[in-house]
């Protein structure tokens, strides 16, 4: 799909050229209409947000989506009521051709290649901390500088595992607010009773258990970002709320009178595909285009297949300081899909350093050890004493989990005291993804009181 592989420097930025194309109806209520994507994104649907907007009723609002990409023109169906149709057959996701009739609704749609599509790339192999040199991570980064600098509203969309947080703080410490606070609210970490009290807060009284006034994620992230995780697991009698406090940029806590006025950037994400929400009426349609004002796609890493050594250099180097990571160990992690994520791969480099003794093979199985960091205020070996006893009747594999588990649930415990039980604060003092972190203190029995768990 590449039309040509020579690019043009525009200072830190470099042009990709790929295949465009048009939609052109064949038939239906708005035969005729013809629309060419501007981008690499065509969207269709009967809402006025769709690059194409068709009349037919039996077209649900965000029907479906054609991507240009390397490897051809993706079709997308979003959960559409009645289906996307090529050659009689329902489509929810795969490749087609130039001049393949699509069917959505009454109407018949045809796929014409045009003109090229100019992409900017960027030639750095990250922003922030967020590590790419794949050319899906490099189209992100080369927009990244522009949207940090606004305060714009960002939708980052992606499969659990993608780096999703991570690339919400690159845009926060990039941003003008980059001296305020990052404040986290993961939507799949609070009960629904408590999510309108964790966003706005609450006055003393409001409900059982509120002995006090207490500041929502809202409030406390002024002069600085909020970053609402998994958005498309709020619950949808709170949607409406948020989309007041977004439009009116004030919130009115739980309980309260008065409402308070908002300086804070908000950057949402979501695993979830929020069009089918939307169509499926489970996510308000105003909330989505009230956040969709800047949306980015963080490809799954099987889909950017050049970043993995990469980022497992960066981790091992990480976790094993001057170590160099072995060939096997690499031409063992380039054949995996990673189906997790970066996230996944990370867990393999922490195993792979634990087990290297066992070889590769223990790495293929699923396994509950993970190695924490090396804790950076811990005792000098890194783990209590009792871990390193020594029983000659204990078999190896036995005696390396038993000291493992100590040393975990010894470093986590002294990691939540010293970020005063606050998990947010943890996970980003020592690097470690929150909700690996917060499995790690479930699996040890070491879970924080859900109210102080991400307030900053």
């Amino acid at each position: 799909m590449t039309r040509d592989d020579h690019t043009l420097p525009i200072g830190h930025i470099v042009e990709h050229t790929i295949d465009g194309f048009s939609i052109v109806v064949k038939s239906g209520p708005d035969t005729g209409k013809r629309v060419t994507a501007s981008n690499t994104e065509l969207t269709i649907g009967t809402e006025p947000s769709n690059d194409l907007v068709l009349a037919d009723p039996r077209v649900s609002r965000h029907h479906c989506s054609i991507s240009a990409t390397n490897k051809g023109f993706l079709l997308r169906d979003h959960g559409s009521k009645n289906g996307t149709w090529v050659g009689g057959m329902r489509i929810e996701s795969g490749y087609v051709f130039d001049g393949v009739g699509i069917e959505v609704g009454h109407t018949s749609l045809a796929l014409q290649r045009d003109r090229a599509i100019r992409e900017p790339l960027s030639t750095e192999p990250s922003f922030g901390n967020v590590l790419g040199s794949s050319e899906a991570m490099r189209r992100i980064f080369a927009i990244l500088t522009r949207i940090a600098a606004s305060d714009s509203s960002v939708l980052v969309e992606g499969e659990t595992g993608t780096g999703k947080g991570a690339l919400a703080l690159a845009i926060h410490q990039r941003s003008k607010r980059a001296s305020g606070p990052f404040v986290v609210l993961d939507c799949t970490a609070i009960p629904p009773t408590l999510v309108e009290s964790e966003l706005f807060g609450h006055v003393a009284g409001a409900f059982t258990g509120a002995t006090r006034d207490r500041q929502g994620a809202f409030e406390v992230a002024k002069g600085g970002t909020i970053f609402i995780d998994e958005i498309g697991e709020l619950p949808i009698d709170i949607q409406p709320k948020l989309l007041r406090a977004l439009e009116e940029r004030t919130v009115k806590p739980v309980g309260g009178t008065r409402r308070i006025d908002l300086d804070v950037r908000v950057v949402a994400a979501t695993n979830r595909d929020l069009r089918a929400d939307v169509n499926a009426g489970s996510f308000r349609a105003d909330l989505f285009y009230r956040l969709n004002i800047v949306r980015l796609h963080v490809p799954p890493l099987r889909e950017r297949r050049d970043d993995i050594i990469l980022l497992a250099k960066h981790f091992y180097e990480e976790l094993a300081p001057g170590r160099a990571m072995s060939p096997a160990l690499m031409a063992w992690l380039v054949r995996k899909d990673w189906p997790g994520n970066v996230r996944e791969l990370r867990g393999a480099i922490e195993r792979a350093l634990l087990l290297e003794d066992l070889g590769l093979e223990t790495l293929e199985g699923p396994s509950s050890i993970r190695a924490p960091r090396p804790a950076p205020f811990g005792a000098a070996e890194g783990a209590p004493a009792e871990a390193r006893r020594f029983d000659p009747t204990v078999p190896f594999r036995d005696a390396k989990s038993d000291a493992t588990t100590t040393w975990e649930r010894w470093y986590v415990a002294e990691l939540m005291r010293h970020a005063g039980g606050n998990l947010s604060k943890a996970s980003r003092l020592v690097q470690m993804d929150r909700s690996y972190l917060r499995a790690l203190l479930k699996k040890h029995g070491t879970v924080p009181d859900a109210a102080v768990a991400d307030e900053e």
